[in-house]
């Protein structure tokens, strides 16, 4: 008579365990799909030196094989990925990883008291002026036929009297919103003189594939939400008819379905509708795809978010232009700001988001803080008449004035 095999069972935990359990240097990421924590590192994830043509997605790829052949189990590939493509990036291969249900009312349990910092000292780079030329420039360029749309980003310096620390802002965020994707990612790099955390809580899905099925749920076209009931009402109709967030809109859609239409043998592609955060009206589409080929690399999570990205809503049209464009007039690179972050597994599953309204700040003791702003510029519009659009998009967070992204 043989034995029965016996197996350990998986820990279960709830998702405000996971969000108290967070420190800096660990990996959270939690939105409707879950919640998940990962700490220590098995291994780095890079692509091949010299090698142009290396994906993020192919370097994920052999880091995951090598991690199942060393007997890691359901490992997976978490962290952020920079603007550009040429830019910065930090992902790896946890060693440990821990997950639990989607957030709900009771994932902030213990942490609502939590203090904040301030009041905030806050110092625009660049400065006014120099935005209002950058713009004035990116116009020349619109009207000249270089560019179709470009969208042009600003932060905000913040420093407090006290040292800001991440747990109660990312649980905060968690708290404000727990259906956004809240992340917290360790971004630190070679011969930074401080550990950087890079953490926010996004609107924008870029990418979430399980199975053969994907989900991605641009935005493009916002208002800012009201305190008003009947005012909100009136900004949703606005939203929903306007031309200018309609035309918009459907240049980003017509981008991402481009792209998935090499990946998948079936989508539904509804027609937009308003949704809200806790601050802003959002025009939205939620497109769902069926992969063609799951098993096929270029079908990964990972692989289609690289594909997808930048979309219009954070960068241009046409995309190379408006990217270069974009390093030509904003003073500092972008870093992590509008790149993307998330994770995937070897099977090829996971959930990237658009890295907007996210913050970057030195995990040493400091009081310093950065946001950003985003906006977009078309044929016709003109300057100053953008209050319409994303108005706080934060960008970094913990970067001392002047420093390079």
């Amino acid at each position: 008579m043989s034995s029965p095999v016996l197996v350990r069972p998986r820990p279960a935990y709830a998702a405000a365990d996971l969000l108290a359990a967070y420190l800096p240097g660990s990996f959270y990421y939690s939105s409707q799909g879950g919640t998940l924590l990962a700490d220590g590192v098995h291994s780095v994830v890079r692509r091949q030196p010299g090698n142009a043509h290396d994906s993020h997605a192919a370097a994920a790829a052999r880091a995951l094989t090598q991690a199942r052949e060393s007997g890691l189990e359901d490992p997976i590939v978490a962290g952020a990925i920079g603007f550009r493509d040429d830019g910065q990036a930090s992902l790896v291969v946890p060693a440990v990883v821990r997950r639990a249900p989607a957030p709900g009312p009771e994932a902030h349990a213990g942490t609502a008291t939590a203090p904040t910092p301030g009041p905030w000292n806050v110092t625009p780079a660049p400065e006014p002026e120099h935005y209002v030329e950058a713009v004035r420039k990116a116009l020349l360029h619109i009207e000249t036929g270089d560019l179709d749309k470009v969208v042009l980003a600003r932060a905000l310096d913040l420093t407090a009297d006290e040292p800001v620390s991440v747990p109660p802002l990312l649980a905060r965020l968690v708290q404000a919103n727990p259906a956004a994707h809240a992340f917290a990612v360790d971004v630190t790099a070679p011969g930074d003189s401080a550990a950087r955390t890079l953490f926010g809580a996004s609107p924008e899905l870029l990418i979430s594939r399980r199975g053969d099925t994907v989900v991605v749920n641009p935005l493009a076209g916002s208002r800012p939400r009201s305190a008003d009931d009947a005012e909100n009402r009136r900004r949703i109709d606005d939203l929903r008819t306007a031309e200018k967030d309609r035309a918009e809109h459907e240049i980003v859609i017509r981008q991402v379905v481009d792209v998935l239409r090499t990946v998948c043998s079936d989508l539904d592609v509804p027609e937009p509708e308003v949704i809200g955060t806790p601050t802003m009206w959002h025009l939205s589409t939620r497109i769902t795809g069926t992969l063609a080929a799951p098993d096929d690399p270029a079908s990964s999570s990972l692989a289609i978010a690289e594909a997808l990205h930048p979309t219009p809503a954070v960068c241009g049209v046409p995309t190379t232009t408006a990217r270069d464009v974009i390093a030509d007039l904003e003073p500092t690179d972008r870093g992590y700001y509008a790149g993307l972050v998330g994770w995937t597994d070897a099977d090829g599953d996971g959930e990237w988001v658009v890295t907007i309204r996210c913050a970057e700040r030195p995990s040493a003791p400091c009081a310093c803080m950065r946001r950003g702003r985003r906006r977009r510029f078309r044929p016709g519009r003109r300057t100053g008449r953008d209050k319409r659009q994303v108005p706080h998009a934060p960008r970094r967070a913990g970067v001392p004035r002047g420093a390079a992204e």
